[in-house]
């Protein structure tokens, strides 16, 4: 069977299938990591992490960069505003074994943008392209860079950031298809992805409102981007990167799980975070990803208002259990 798509080429990696796992705070940790790669992620990405916060030696930042190994190759994302900061901690990410170190021009969320990092960074177009040039010459792996259209819908700064990437040796650049004050609102506009992908000359790879494996690929045809990057859109359904990667590799899509066998999976996502975090961590974490995996079962929503309120992991997988126990008595008696 022949791909419809080629690898995408970063560096020396060469990433098989080009489909990447965006860096969310609070997701993407070494756990979710491990648990959706398989599905056929080509690369995956770290929760982002603070520079500043690496100077300093932070236990749970450190936590954050941690990996399992079963997740390779994996990217380390980092945000902040000093150039030389930004240098020391690409170092520290480096000698942890991320295999790429990514930019962080891209969150909008106020308590990043507040310190100037994240999307806030592209106000400054200057400084952006001194904190790549700093961190490209800081490490020996590849560095990309990930970023959003502008600060405001009236400064879109995408193309210059870009081209200042590529000339101080960025290797790849991913593009969300938003500015930084439209936060998730409106549609992302993938004609300026496409219009990114015809400015520069390394590789390109578009994010926004992939919720669909055939609006994927149809994006990337039309935009001739070299890699797509999933983020939301995965919470609560890994199987979206299946049926991509199917694409990706010429198969047909298959078929979303039945709902039972959705959450039978939810449980193991659940076990799991348990062991690696234990359970005072991972019982409040787990509760945004069961309401996820419940998205489209019948009383989900008193399902969720449920979970939100138990304490304790067995408690919480005894729900799961019993609903899946329900759906399946449900559906006998229809057959």
């Amino acid at each position: 069977m022949e791909p419809t798509v080629s690898p995408l080429q970063i560096g020396e990696h060469q990433i098989w299938p080009p489909l990447i796992l965006a860096p969310m705070s609070g997701v993407t940790n070494r756990t979710m990591r491990a648990l959706y790669k398989p599905f056929g992620l080509g690369l995956t990405v770290t929760e982002f992490v603070s520079s500043n916060a690496l100077k300093y030696g932070s236990k749970r930042t450190m936590e954050m960069i941690d990996q399992h190994g079963l997740e390779k190759p994996v990217s380390t994302q980092l945000w902040g505003d000093d150039p030389e900061t930004m240098a020391a901690a690409a170092k520290v990410v480096r000698e942890c074994g991320a295999d790429l170190v990514d930019i962080n021009f891209g969150c909008p969320a106020p308590k990043v943008t507040k310190t100037n990092g994240g999307s806030a960074c592209l106000r400054d177009v200057g400084r952006c392209e001194r904190i790549m040039a700093a961190v490209v010459e800081a490490v020996d792996c590849p560095v990309t860079m990930k970023m959003r259209l502008g600060w405001t819908e009236s400064d879109l700064v995408y193309v210059d950031v870009a081209r200042r990437a590529e000339k101080v040796g960025i290797k790849a650049v991913t593009l969300h298809a938003r500015t930084a004050r439209q936060f998730y609102r409106g549609e992302a506009d993938w004609s300026h992805i496409k219009r990114l992908k015809e400015s520069i000359g390394i590789p390109v790879i578009g994010n926004g409102d992939l919720d669909d494996a055939h609006l994927a690929m149809q994006r990337m045809r039309e935009t001739g981007v070299d890699a797509i990057m999933l983020g939301r859109a995965t919470l609560g359904n890994p199987w979206l990167i299946s049926q991509i990667a199917d694409l990706m590799e010429g198969r047909e899509a298959r078929p979303t799980p039945a709902p039972a066998d959705r959450l039978r999976f939810c449980i193991v996502h659940y076990e799991r975070m348990v062991e690696e975090l234990g359970e005072a961590r991972a019982v409040p974490q787990m509760r945004k990803h069961v309401a996820l995996y419940l998205k489209g079962i019948p009383g989900s929503a008193v399902l969720r208002e449920r979970i939100m309120r138990i304490p304790t992991a067995a408690e919480a997988i005894g729900v799961i259990e019993e609903t899946i126990a329900r759906i399946e008595s449900q559906s006998t008696v229809a057959a």
